[in-house]
C-alpha cells in the first residue's frame, strides 16, 4: 500500500547502534590540481586577492578605513561583475566584511539592509506580483504594444513609444513607481515571445532591449521636473544652504533646464539600445508574434476587467497619489506633515500592500487579492543586492550608488526591478550603461554652462 513502509530488521541486542551503520564509500570524483585551476577558482580568489593588494599597496590621502574600504569595494564589485558566486550571497558579504575590516559595526551594516527604501521596493514588489495575478500586466502591455509596434512591425519604433511613454510617467511619478507600472507592461511584451531557449538571437536581444527601456528611461526621465526623483529635491536643499542669496531654483526653472538635458540623454539612450540590441532582420523575426491583428485578437480575449483588476488598478493609484502627495516642495509640506515627517514611502508602499491581504478578490468566498502563498515568488534575492548596495554607499559615506547609477544592479530601485525580471544581466547594465555614462558627461559638459546659465 502506497506510503506504507515495510520496517527493516531491528536487532535485539541492546548494545546494536540506534542508527543503520553503513560502509564507508570511496567517491567517484578524483581531485586534481587541473581540476582547482579553473577561470571560476580564479574569480573567486580574485576578489580577497583585490582587497589585500589595495589594502597593502595603494596609499590614499585620506583615513586608514578608506583605504580598507576601497578594498572592500574592490572584492564585492569583483565577486559582482564575475559572478564568482550567486549574486546574493555575494550581496551578504559587507555583513561581515564590514566589521572585519574595522569600518562598521555589524548592527550599523544590518541597517542598510532594511531601510525605507528597501521597504518601498518590497511593497512595490507585492503590488507588482498582484499585477500580474489577475493579468493586468498583459493587458496594458497589449495596448501599449498596439500604439507603438508599427504596421509592419518596427522594432526601433516600438523601443522609441516605450521610451517615451515610460519618460512621461516618470517625469510626474516617483522612479520606483513608474518602474513598477511599467516594467509589467515590458515583460508582457516579452510574454508573447518565444520561451528563452527556444528564441533566435534577435528575439532574445529584443526582450532584453524592452527591459533595459524600463530601466533606463525611468531614471533619465526623472531628471525633467523637480519632483521627479528624490535626488532633485536634494540637490534643491543644498542649493539653499550653500548659496542662500542666490534665486531659488523653481520648478519652472528646474524644467527648462532639466527636459532638455533629459530629452537629449534619452535619444542617445535610444540610439545605444537600437545598436547593440535591435540586429538587422528583427523585424522579421518579430512580425510573426507582435503582428496588430493578433494583438487586436487577444485584447479582445481578455475580456472586460474583472472586480479584482479594478481594485489592482485601484490600489495602484492609491499609492501613486499618496507618493505624489506625501512631500511636495518645501512650500507645499504635503500630508506626510501631519505626521511629523515620521512617514517615509517605504511606509505608504507597505501599507498600500497590506490592503492587497485584505480586500476579497469576488472570485472565490474568503478569497483576498493576494495570499502569503502569491509572496513565494519575491524576489529576496535583489532585496540583498539592493541592501549591498546602500551598505557601501553608507560605508564610503558619499553617493556611490549614484555614481554608479548606469552601472549595477544595486544602483538604484528601477535598475532593481529590471534585475529582478531575469531577462537582463549585469553584462547588459555594463554595455548600456558605460556609453550612457560618457553621454550624460558630455550632455552636462555642454549644457550646463550655456543653458544651464541662462535659467539659473
Amino acid at each position: 500500500m502506497i506510503g506504507e513502509h515495510k520496517p527493516s530488521h531491528v536487532s535485539d541486542d541492546p548494545k546494536a547502534p540506534l542508527l543503520p551503520v553503513h560502509e564507508p564509500f570511496e567517491s567517484s570524483v578524483s581531485f586534481s590540481l587541473k581540476s582547482l585551476l579553473t577561470l571560476k577558482n580564479f574569480y573567486v580568489i580574485l576578489g580577497p586577492l583585490l582587497s589585500i593588494f589595495i589594502c597593502l599597496f595603494v596609499k590614499l590621502d585620506a583615513p586608514p578605513t578608506s583605504q580598507k574600504m576601497l578594498g572592500v569595494i574592490a572584492w564585492v564589485f569583483a565577486w559582482w561583475v564575475t559572478q564568482a558566486v550567486p549574486l546574493p550571497v555575494t550581496s551578504m558579504c559587507p555583513l561581515f566584511l564590514f566589521p572585519l575590516f574595522g569600518i562598521a559595526s555589524a548592527d550599523s551594516v544590518a541597517h542598510s539592509y532594511m531601510d525605507d527604501v528597501i521597504t518601498l521596493v518590497l511593497g512595490s514588489f507585492i503590488l507588482a506580483l498582484a499585477v500580474e495575478r489577475y493579468n493586468v500586466h498583459r493587458r496594458l502591455a497589449l495596448n501599449v504594444t498596439l500604439l507603438f509596434c508599427g504596421d509592419p512591425v518596427n522594432p526601433a519604433l516600438l523601443l522609441l513609444g516605450l521610451c517615451a511613454t515610460i519618460f512621461f510617467v516618470s517625469m510626474w511619478l516617483h522612479n520606483v513607481a513608474t518602474a513598477v507600472m511599467m516594467m509589467p507592461v515590458a515583460t508582457g511584451i516579452g510574454q508573447r515571445l518565444p520561451a528563452a531557449h527556444e528564441q533566435s538571437e534577435a528575439i532574445n536581444k529584443f526582450c532584453r532591449a524592452v527591459i533595459l527601456t524600463v530601466v533606463y528611461a525611468t531614471p533619465i526621465g526623472g531628471i525633467s521636473t523637480l519632483t521627479g526623483t528624490g535626488v532633485n529635491l536634494i540637490i534643491i536643499g543644498m542649493w539653499k544652504s550653500l548659496f542662500p542669496e542666490a534665486k531659488p531654483i523653481s520648478f519652472n526653472t528646474w524644467f527648462f533646464w532639466g527636459f532638455p538635458v533629459a530629452v537629449l540623454i534619452l535619444i542617445c539612450f535610444w540610439s545605444i539600445l537600437c545598436l547593440l540590441y535591435v540586429p538587422k532582420g528583427s523585424a522579421r523575426a518579430l512580425s510573426a508574434y507582435l503582428d496588430k491583428t493578433h494583438l487586436k485578437r487577444d485584447l479582445e480575449a481578455l475580456g472586460p476587467m474583472a472586480f479584482a483588476e479594478k481594485m489592482v488598478l485601484s490600489v495602484f493609484g492609491l499609492l501613486i497619489v499618496l507618493w505624489m502627495t506625501r512631500r511636495i516642495t518645501d512650500d507645499i509640506p504635503g500630508w506626510g506633515s501631519l505626521f511629523h515627517g515620521l512617514v517615509g514611502d517605504g511606509s505608504v508602499s507597505v501599507m498600500v500592500a497590506v490592503l492587497l491581504f485584505i480586500i476579497p478578490n469576488m472570485k472565490q468566498e474568503g478569497e483576498k487579492l493576494m495570499s502569503w502563498n502569491d509572496c513565494k515568488k519575491l524576489p529576496w534575492n535583489l532585496i540583498l543586492l539592493l541592501g549591498a548596495g546602500f551598505a557601501i554607499a553608507d560605508g564610503v559615506q558619499s553617493r556611490i550608488a549614484t555614481e554608479f547609477a548606469f552601472w549595477l544592479p544595486t544602483s538604484t530601485p528601477s535598475n532593481v526591478v529590471g534585475f529582478a525580471t531575469g531577462h537582463i544581466e549585469i553584462k547588459d547594465m555594463l554595455k548600456i550603461g558605460v556609453p550612457l555614462k560618457v553621454v550624460g558627461i558630455v550632455v552636462l559638459s555642454l549644457l550646463m554652462p550655456s543653458l544651464g546659465e541662462l535659467h539659473i
